[in-house]
C-alpha cells in the first residue's frame, strides 16, 4: 500500500507541474491559447510514439478508422473534455497563482458526481456533506486569493479575479469530467445494445421452441403463463425491441444521451487509446480557437516549457497513476491511489513558492487547502 501511495504521491507531482509551468509562462508573457493547444499538438505525437512502440503501427491504424467512423463524436468530446479543459486552466493560470488554479480545479471531484447525477447515476447522500466540504475550500482558497490581490494593488479588484481566475477553472472541472463521460456512455451504449440484441435472440429462439413443441402435441398445449405479443418475440425488427427498451427516456437529456453513438469495439478499454482519440477530436477546437484570438508567435520559450508540460503531465503522470490504479488489489488501496490526486495542490503551492517567488497562502487559504484536501480523502475512501 506505502508503494502505490508514493507512486500516486509522484503522479500529482508530475501532474502539478501544469499548474506550475503555465504561471511561469503567463509570467514571462506568453499567449495563454500557445500553453494550451501547444501542449495536445505534443500529446498526440508523443502518444503516437508510444502505441506504435507498443502495437505497432497497426494500432494507429485501427483507431484512426474508428475516429473516422465517428469523427463528430470525438470531435465534440475532445473539445469539451480537453479543449474547454485546458482552455480554461490556460486563462486562469494568467490570473491567479497557479496553486489557486490547482485547489480550485480538485472541484472536479464534486463536478463528477452532478455530471453522473445528470447522466442517470446514483450516489450516497453522504456525498452531498463532503461535496460541500470541498466547495467550502475552494472559496476560502478563491476569496484568500482575492483579498490578497486587493492589498497590493488597487487595479485588480476581487471580482475580476474570481470571473477571470475561479470561473475559468471551474468550467474546467466541469468541462473534465463530461467529456470522460461521453467516452464511457459510448463504450455503456454498445455493452447495453449487445445485452438487448441478444435477449431479443433468446426470445427469438423461445419462441421457436414453443412453435415446435406446440406442432409436436396432438391436443391443444394449455399454460399458466400470461400471453406475450407477438412482437416481444419478433427478432427481425430488433429495432422495434431497442425502442420498446428505451420508452423512459423521455426528457430531452435523456434523449441526448441515447443519441450517443454505440461504438462496439475493445479499443475503448485502453486509456492511451481514449486519449489518442480525444486528442486528435480537439484539434479543430484549436484551430477554431485560434483563429478567433490570433495571438502573437510563440517564444521558443514557451514551445519547451509545453512541450515539458506534454511530458510531464500528460504522458509521466498519466502513466504512473495508471499504473498505480491497476496494482491495486483492493477498494481500499484504489481510494488511497485516488486521494493522492489532492497533493497536487501542495506541490503546486510548494513550487510556485520556489521557482516563481510566489508569497505563502493566509491563513484563510491555507483552511482552504486543508478543507479541499480532507474532502477528496472522504471522497476517495468512501467513492
Amino acid at each position: 500500500m506505502i508503494k502505490l501511495i508514493l507512486l500516486g504521491l509522484l503522479a500529482g507531482a508530475f501532474f502539478s507541474s501544469t499548474f506550475i509551468l503555465n504561471e511561469l509562462m503567463s509570467s514571462a508573457g506568453g499567449h495563454w491559447f500557445w500553453s494550451a493547444s501547444l501542449r495536445y499538438v505534443f500529446m498526440l505525437l508523443i502518444i503516437t510514439a508510444v502505441i506504435t512502440m507498443q502495437h505497432g503501427f497497426g494500432r494507429v491504424k485501427a483507431l484512426m478508422k474508428i475516429f473516422l467512423q465517428h469523427w463528430g463524436f470525438w470531435c465534440i468530446t475532445g473539445s469539451i473534455g480537453f479543449g474547454l479543459f485546458y482552455t480554461g486552466i490556460c486563462y486562469a493560470a494568467d490570473h491567479v497563482a497557479g496553486w489557486v488554479v490547482a485547489a480550485t480545479f480538485m472541484f472536479t471531484v464534486v463536478a463528477s458526481l452532478l455530471v453522473l447525477s445528470a447522466f442517470g447515476q446514483r450516489f450516497d447522500k453522504k456525498f452531498i456533506v463532503y461535496a460541500v466540504i470541498v466547495f467550502i475550500g475552494v472559496a476560502l482558497v478563491n476569496i484568500s486569493e482575492g483579498l490578497h490581490a486587493a492589498s497590493i494593488t488597487d487595479a485588480v479588484p476581487m471580482s475580476d479575479m474570481l470571473l477571470y481566475g475561479a470561473l475559468p477553472a471551474l468550467i474546467a472541472a466541469f468541462s473534465y469530467p463530461i467529456g470522460n463521460q461521453l467516452v464511457w456512455q459510448a463504450s455503456h451504449n454498445a455493452r447495453q445494445r449487445n445485452t438487448e440484441l441478444q435477449k431479443a435472440a433468446e426470445l427469438n429462439a423461445q419462441k421457436a421452441s414453443i412453435d415446435i413443441d406446440i406442432n409436436e402435441q396432438s391436443e391443444p398445449l394449455i399454460s399458466e403463463a400470461y400471453d406475450l405479443p407477438a412482437t416481444t418475440y419478433d427478432a427481425t425488427d430488433l429495432d422495434n425491441v431497442l425502442q420498446s427498451n428505451n420508452t423512459a427516456a423521455t426528457s430531452s437529456l435523456q434523449n441526448l444521451i441515447a443519441r450517443i453513438p454505440s461504438i462496439e469495439t475493445t479499443l475503448l478499454q485502453n486509456a492511451f487509446n481514449k486519449v489518442w482519440l480525444m486528442t486528435l477530436g480537439c484539434l479543430p477546437f484549436w484551430l477554431f480557437l485560434g483563429i478567433i484570438v490570433r495571438p502573437d508567435q510563440p517564444h521558443p520559450s514557451q514551445i519547451i516549457n509545453t512541450l515539458l508540460v506534454a511530458l510531464l503531465a500528460g504522458v509521466a503522470a498519466t502513466t504512473i497513476f495508471l499504473y498505480a490504479r491497476e496494482q491495486a488489489v483492493t477498494s481500499s488501496e484504489v481510494a488511497g491511489v485516488d486521494s493522492t490526486q489532492a497533493s497536487e495542490v501542495i506541490f503546486a503551492l510548494i513550487g510556485g513558492i520556489l521557482l516563481l517567488d510566489n508569497a505563502i497562502p493566509s491563513a484563510m487559504g491555507l483552511v482552504g487547502i486543508g478543507l479541499i484536501i480532507v474532502g477528496l480523502i472522504f471522497f476517495a475512501k468512501d467513492g
